[in-house]
């Protein structure tokens, strides 16, 4: 299968390790994924249908306006692609812009156009959820035409949520597969604890995302979760099966260092749940019925 790139620029981005993703995830008709990101995982394997959930409105509202109307998208996002939009005077003119937008469409031109002209490809706000990364100072900022038509392409068998990671992981049926990709526990915790804290995703998120998973394979649903491999997360995830690869990753704030990490793989392997002959039935029924549903979402 040839790799596709994501059309964002994202931290934590999976390009890098979907082959070795794609190996450990089991079989299933539907992917759910909590924590979809720029969805390399998504744009790289090949389930029948997919549900892409984040907890970030201006990215699943992205995807949405892309995945109804591509063409229009890419030809509104072109225009802010231009020299004259590759400044600083611009770039926080357009900032503001964002901030300050009820206009759904605008704020997702805006948010591809900041995502590839600020620093890093960042995604941060502020505590009063304003988007506070500073320009990037990029020579031309790459537009991905490419990157967006092959997405646009592969949405139309995607459904888009944005919800809490656990109602995500709540609503997988038996005949899913979910794969998580959270914001990682910092390799050391102790000297990394405040700045990782205030990302909105704690220890104690961490520990529910286990424990969810767990109860996710308890009734038949396989949970794939990647995170950085640390003394706490094989801790956390005691009960799953774990794998290890090593990736090469910046060590400091500026990218100077590179080193290789481990990467933890945990996978909790779906149940399998016997009912009682009727109730085997209903189960049968009301998963028909869920799928239809599901289907219609998709295609609507």
């Amino acid at each position: 299968m040839k790799k596709h790139r994501a059309f964002l620029k994202w931290a934590g981005g999976k390009y890098t390790l979907v082959d070795h993703i794609r190996r450990h995830l089991p079989q299933g008709e539907v992917l759910v994924e909590p924590f979809v990101g720029a969805g390399s995982v998504f744009l790289n394997s090949d389930f029948d249908r997919y549900v892409l959930n984040d907890i970030n409105p201006d990215l699943i509202a992205l995807y949405q306006h892309l995945a109804k109307d591509p063409l229009r998208f890419t030809r509104d996002a072109r225009r802010l692609f231009t020299a004259s939009h590759n400044n600083q005077a611009v770039y926080y003119r357009l900032r503001d812009e964002f901030n300050a937008s009820k206009d759904s469409y605008r704020r997702s031109l805006l948010f591809l156009y900041l995502n590839r002209h600020g620093y890093n490809g960042l995604c941060r706000y502020n505590r009063k959820g304003g988007f506070n990364v500073p320009f990037g100072s990029y020579k031309a900022p790459y537009f991905p035409e490419d990157e967006l038509g092959f997405f646009a392409e592969k949405a139309k068998k995607a459904t888009f949520t944005c919800q809490h990671f656990v109602h995500a992981m709540e609503a997988a049926k038996p005949s899913h597969v979910v794969y998580c990709d959270p914001p990682y526990v910092p390799l050391s915790v102790t000297a990394s604890f405040t700045t990782y804290a205030s990302s909105g995703f704690s220890l104690d998120d961490q520990a529910t995302l286990a424990k969810t998973a767990l109860a996710s394979s308890q009734r038949g649903v396989s949970v794939l979760i990647s995170n950085h491999d640390t003394e706490h997360t094989r801790w956390l995830y005691r009960d799953a099966s774990l794998n290890t690869v090593q990736v090469k990753r910046s060590i400091s704030r500026n990218g100077s260092g590179r080193q290789k990490v481990g990467e933890l793989l945990a996978l909790y392997q779906g149940a399998l749940v016997e009912y009682p002959a009727d109730q085997q039935h209903q189960a049968d029924h009301e998963q028909h019925n869920t799928d239809n549903a599901s289907n219609y979402v998709a295609q609507g």
